[in-house]
């Protein structure tokens, strides 16, 4: 199969789909990789390494054209005239927050599997996982940054000192996101409260934090006084391939401390704080009744070089199955499977139909598929 790796236009996104041993991987199997020119020099990967590994330098209308299209960002409008039937896109979707890219993918009659959706049997998203993992990472510090008096925050220092006492750090979520911004914040030496519908995973957090994070069960109630006491608040939440449920709402931000800071990880699924909007890291923030709003959809193209190699070490064996047998590596494959969003004009991804209302397609009436395959 001929693979794409089109270059990344999404404002300050620097990261690439694939990197040289990727493309290694897949000419040693017989395939042919066209790297569009320049796509991995946001993260420091020169178009020499690429024809190294053996991929073919092309423009970008020649990688948008190949039949299997491997990249970070859902394609943006500039983007849509390369979509096409009988094309297989691989990438980051989420289209539940994204109305106007899914009915193109309809209109296109485009084969899209959105990386956010993979999922194993014990409910890992593999492919999501590295990016939530430094997201989270990131959380803390990013609003350590901005709770900085020069950045309109409140002027705290998240670890505190000796006699003064730490900042508050709130996390709505205890998945991979909030789990990974607790490990930070906790580091920093901040107080940490995770919150969760999950008593599970509360109990979870409780131990491999050895009690030194406070967990509470999330509901209005809690989530209403723990935000009263914020200088941090992340959101955390996740419901696979759906919109995020909006926890927090414009009428909650007048209790919380002027200067107080909302990151929401959440923001490129709609965001689970209501005043969230999506920003770019040119323009990262923005200030609704004294909070600052920090809402980046690709907080990991910051940093693009750690981002792309965690990214691809998860993608590869996927990108090969796809290679090797096109729609034909979804039989069989029920993590994969559970990837696909559309397919010949059909939406094949239960919560991106109940989104905007479409019909749902499952994936046993698509052409091609199999019960075998769920």
């Amino acid at each position: 199969m001929i693979v794409g790796v089109p270059k990344e236009i999404k404002e300050s996104e620097n990261r690439v789909a694939l990197i040289p041993g990727g493309v290694d991987a897949l000419v040693r199997r017989g395939h042919t990789v066209l790297v569009e020119a320049g796509a991995g020099v946001g993260s420091g990967i020169g178009d020499a390494e690429f024809a190294a590994a053996g991929a073919r330098l092309v423009a970008a209308e020649e990688a948008w054209g190949a039949g299997l299209v491997v990249k970070v960002k859902e394609p943006l409008p500039e983007e849509y005239l390369f979509l096409r039937p009988a094309q297989i896109l691989l990438t980051y979707l989420h289209l539940a927050a994204d109305e106007g890219l899914t009915r193109m993918l309809l209109d296109k009659g485009t084969t899209a599997i959105a990386y956010e959706t993979v999922q194993l049997a014990d409910g890992t998203l593999p492919l999501l996982v590295p990016m939530s993992e430094i997201a989270g990472r990131m959380a803390p510090q990013v609003g350590a940054k901005y709770l900085e008096k020069p950045h309109g925050g409140r002027g705290i220092l998240l670890g505190g000192l000796p006699g003064v006492a730490p900042g508050a750090v709130v996390i709505l979520g205890g998945g991979t996101v909030g789990t990974n911004a607790a490990k930070i914040a906790l580091g920093l030496g901040a107080q940490v409260t995770v919150m969760d519908v999950n008593h599970q995973r509360l109990q979870y957090l409780d131990d491999v934090f050895g009690g030194r994070v406070i967990t509470l069960s999330s509901n209005e109630f809690s989530i209403i006084r723990a935000i009263q006491y914020a200088d941090l608040l992340i959101g955390a939440v996740l419901i696979p391939g759906a919109k995020a449920p909006r926890l927090v709402t414009r009428e909650m931000l007048s209790t919380m401390k002027e200067g107080a800071v909302i990151v929401d990880v959440a923001v490129d699924q709609g965001g689970c704080i209501e005043t969230i909007r999506p920003t770019t890291h040119d323009h990262p923030t923005y200030v609704v009744d004294g909070i600052i709003h920090y809402g980046v959809v690709n907080m990991p193209g910051a940093v693009p070089r750690t981002s792309t190699f965690a990214l691809t070490n998860q993608t590869l064996p996927y990108i090969v199955a796809l290679a090797e047998k096109g729609t034909k590596a979804l039989e069989g494959n029920p993590a994969l499977m559970k990837g696909l969003n559309t397919h010949g004009g059909r939406v094949t991804h239960r919560a991106v139909a109940e989104a905007f209302g479409l019909p749902f397609t499952p994936v046993v009436a698509i052409e091609g598929a199999t019960p075998a395959s769920l």
